[in-house]
């Protein structure tokens, strides 16, 4: 893609010490750069002179939340430079958006809904329920007790993703466990650091992966208007409050009704397949740039459509065939 005709460059940043500025003589119809943080922007603005070398540039932070607005202030001009800015937390758009001149666009988080799809092998699901990540320690408590007896397996993190030895490899190995749980703790982001999010209660990852894998998710309802349209089908989610100590009575009640389990996992594996995935996002973020999708991305939309409209008829083994 690196022509004098192509129409993409990417720019995938985090903080780099000793990054140096690059001068980039070719053009290009988009730049789009991805940050973990605001303060990431100083790699992106170092490395690149983006507004003379393309025609459009696009932003998108994965974290960003109102209360650090203020803390991050003097990134914001960087931001400001970018045609186009994309948040994955929608109740940051409004906020930001009247910092930098109104261009800004909610993107909601997406997963690679085949790497997470577990048919048509559909595994054994031997893993009783699966926790990942942030947790109450309540209900984490009540979990081990259900642990306690040797027919109930309980998998939990006992240290941070963070120290993973190969991203990758652990991404594919969440995706591998998670299609062999029955049930998936979800929860909103930073639930437990309201210092951080204030009142902002967003649509975290583990909703998308959950889906996608074809667990029962479990946990508290984002109180985000997003999510209702997202997560539409019927139970997508089972509520559960955080801090809940019902996990127990919960579990029980679903496993008394098979037929309903099996409707969970079939709708959510399928509207994953069918809304959810990265392409879907991308599509969105090139409309909004002004460009036509290229032939790879039409092409893993009609194996994502085509897989999603089989799971949901229940004629996956003869698609797969």
């Amino acid at each position: 893609m690196a022509s004098q005709s192509g129409w993409l460059i990417i720019c995938l940043l985090a903080w780099i010490p000793g990054l140096k500025s690059s001068a980039e003589k070719n053009h290009y119809d988009l730049f789009f750069a991805i940050c973990g943080i605001p303060s990431d922007l100083l790699a992106v603005d170092a490395a690149i002179d983006w507004r003379q070398s393309c025609t459009t540039s696009v932003c998108l932070i994965d974290e960003f939340w109102i209360r650090q607005i203020d803390e991050y202030r003097q990134f914001l001009r960087i931001l400001a430079k970018f045609d186009i800015v994309m948040l994955y937390y929608s109740q940051s758009v409004k906020p930001v958006g009247e910092r930098i001149d109104g261009k800004c666009f909610y993107l909601p988080p997406g997963v690679d809904a085949l790497l997470f799809n577990p048919y048509p092998e559909q595994p054994k699901r031997a893993i009783d329920l699966y926790s990942i990540g942030r947790r109450s320690e309540i209900t984490h408590q009540k979990l081990l007790q259900l642990a306690s007896d040797a027919r109930f397996f309980y998998l939990h993190d006992s240290i941070r993703g963070s120290q993973a030895i190969n991203p990758a490899q652990h991404r594919t190995l969440f995706a591998n466990i998670a299609k062999r749980s029955r049930y998936f703790i979800v929860n909103p982001g930073l639930i437990d650091d309201p210092k951080t999010r204030g009142n902002q209660s967003e649509i975290g990852n583990r909703y998308f992966e959950g889906a996608a894998s074809g667990t029962i998710m479990v946990g508290e309802r984002p109180q985000n208007e997003e999510f209702e349209k997202l997560f539409d089908w019927p139970d997508a989610l089972i509520d559960m409050a955080y801090d809940s100590s019902e996990i127990d009575w919960i579990i029980q009640e679903l496993d008394r009704q098979p037929e309903r389990q099996e409707r969970i996992r079939q709708n959510n594996v399928a509207h994953a397949l069918l809304r959810h995935d990265w392409a879907y996002r991308w599509e969105s973020i090139l409309q909004i740039a002004g460009l036509a999708p290229m032939p790879q991305l039409l092409e893993r939309k009609e194996r994502l459509q085509g897989l999603g409209h089989a799971v949901l008829e229940g004629n996956m083994a003869r698609t797969s065939a």
